[in-house]
């Protein structure tokens, strides 16, 4: 059997990879994500990969070509941020799946299974559980739970027209998984939470929800779901969740690691939604007050469909599994793909830096040394800034894959010098590293920057060409320090890889910047609307 699987780099898609690799009935599995991960690392190397930008009309015709061959189409891709951007939310987790379902009939693909959730089902305000027929209306309050039960009503028409494609909908509780770890923090619980001290200790006592109780299933539990399904060519929905509930008590018992005692204070739901709402709005918070909404009103769900057509069971309790994501925030842990990267994650060479006790040669000046290594990280420190602030600020673009890659990749080169200076006994510069970021900040603030809504339809082409400027003077640094590899630790190979890495940089930013000034100055022709 050949898969394809739609948003395969994410917490359930990365899973599946696993699962998938597992099952003799599995030939071959294609990933297909907007940014491919690493194709060697674990377990994405277990697939050949694909781009595609699910969000486009213009994508079927490219997923089609994808799908071409497959026995089966399993979409998993959903948008979780930014959510102050409904139109993009709602353009790629909706009409998203409408283009692949589309692109799976075009290609005769016979079985499909996508991902839906216990969000999709309409609010209830009792514990008694819910089988697969209950209302899928979803939540007031949550664009999560409303997109999802829109693309329930996307999957009944689909069924409608194709009643000769198997069409399997899964609808998971919270899926946890160790690896998830630094993905689940960047989505809901931000950078400013201090998760890393669960790691030595726990509080012994934690406020929850007054009548919070969650059903959540394992990563590989719920990757096994969706390999039945499609092995076994099911239709209909399937609710997928552990047996047991995380119950306020549940849920203290595991975080505080006591099973006796006192171990959380109740708090209403009716406080915490305005102190939620006013921590996003002021970007303390990724998750918005509509996450409460549906934990406070999702349905128990029955799990007795999934066992009994599927041959289903899960394998670990939402507790254990509660328990592997903690572990995960609080080490950081993920995965090599954009949306699983670990916190912290110094990048691709992490491996290749000196030992802990390397000195630098006496035959080179020091003092000369470090400060142009300083010049050049407070320069990264600037460009990182820059290609972030691109990425974000064009996000519902179809260049926005180019920009996100080039903003990982040099994120990670940022860091990775900052390691080898600290390698080398340097102290990150004190001055010009704050005074890049500060100059950063004031050289954005033009009238695009300033109300991203309102961007001029020139911002994309200058932006694009400050970026390739900034990357051709981090390619000369790089060779400049490839002259010294010996010197610093580190092989000349790894030098050769960052100047080949800024060059692949430029290209794709040259690929912007060809797409922005193509529209940017004509008229009857959008720069922003998206369009391929």
């Amino acid at each position: 059997m050949r898969v394809a699987v739609v948003g395969a780099t994410g917490n359930i898609g990365t899973a599946l990879l696993r699962e998938l690799a597992s099952r003799d009935e599995v030939s071959s599995v294609l990933g297909i994500a907007r940014r491919v991960p690493e194709a060697d690392a674990e377990p994405y190397r277990h697939a050949d990969w694909a781009t595609a930008d699910v969000q486009f009309p213009e994508s079927v015709q490219t997923l089609a070509e994808h799908f071409a061959g497959a026995d089966a189409v399993i979409h998993l891709a959903w948008l979780i941020q930014p959510n102050d951007k409904r139109e993009l939310l709602r353009r790629v987790n909706v009409d998203g799946t409408k283009h692949v379902l589309q692109a799976a009939a075009e290609a005769s693909v016979p079985r499909i299974a996508v991902a839906s959730s216990v969000g999709a089902y309409s609010p209830v305000d009792d514990d008694a559980a819910r089988d697969e027929t209950w209302g899928i209306d979803g939540i007031a309050g949550s664009h999560y739970s409303q997109d999802k039960s829109a693309q329930e009503r996307v999957m009944d028409e689909f069924e409608a027209l194709h009643p000769e494609i198997s069409l399997a909908r899964l609808r998971p509780g919270l899926m946890f998984q160790s690896d998830a770890g630094a993905e689940i923090q960047r989505y809901f619980v931000g950078s400013l939470a201090p998760v890393q001290l669960l790691e030595k200790i726990r509080p012994p006592v934690i406020p929850v929800p007054h009548g919070l109780r969650l059903q959540a299933v394992h990563s590989l539990d719920a990757a096994a779901a969706f390999a039945e399904a499609v092995i076994r060519g099911a239709r209909g929905a399937f609710n997928i969740a552990a047996d047991d509930l995380l119950t306020a008590e549940a849920i203290a018992q595991v975080v505080t690691g006591r099973d006796s005692g006192k171990t959380y204070v109740p708090v209403p739901f009716s406080p915490l939604k305005p102190l939620v709402k006013a921590a996003h709005r002021a970007h303390l918070l990724p998750m918005d007050e509509g996450w409460l909404e549906m934990a406070q009103h999702a349905p128990v769900m029955d799990t007795t469909r999934a066992k009994t057509e599927l041959g289903w069971e899960p394998r670990v309790t939402a507790a254990e599994a509660l328990e592997e994501l903690i572990n995960g925030l609080s080490s950081g842990a993920g995965r090599s793909s954009a949306p699983m990267r670990p916190r912290g994650e110094p990048g691709h060479w992490s491996h290749r830096l000196p030992d802990e006790d390397h000195m630098l040669a006496d035959d080179v000046d020091s003092t000369l040394l470090r400060g142009y290594m300083a010049d050049h990280l407070a320069g990264a420190t600037a460009g990182v800034e820059r290609i972030s602030a691109m990425a974000e600020a064009f996000v519902d673009t179809p260049v926005y894959p180019q920009l996100a890659q080039v903003a990982e990749t040099i994120g990670s080169e940022h860091q990775w010098l900052s390691a080898l200076m600290q390698r080398q006994g340097f102290p990150r510069p004190a001055v010009a590293a704050p005074l890049f970021w500060v100059g950063e900040k004031v050289a954005r603030l033009k009238p695009y920057a300033r109300r991203p809504l309102k961007r001029s339809p020139s911002a994309l082409v200058l932006e694009a060409e400050l970026m390739i400027a900034a990357i051709t003077a981090k390619r000369q640094g790089w060779e400049v320090l490839s002259d010294y590899a010996e010197q610093l630790g580190v092989p000349r190979g790894v030098f050769d890889e960052l100047i080949d890495a800024a060059d692949e940089q430029r290209e794709i930013l040259h690929e912007v910047h060809t797409y922005a000034r193509q529209r940017a100055f004509r008229t009857g022709q959008e720069t922003l609307t998206p369009q391929l």
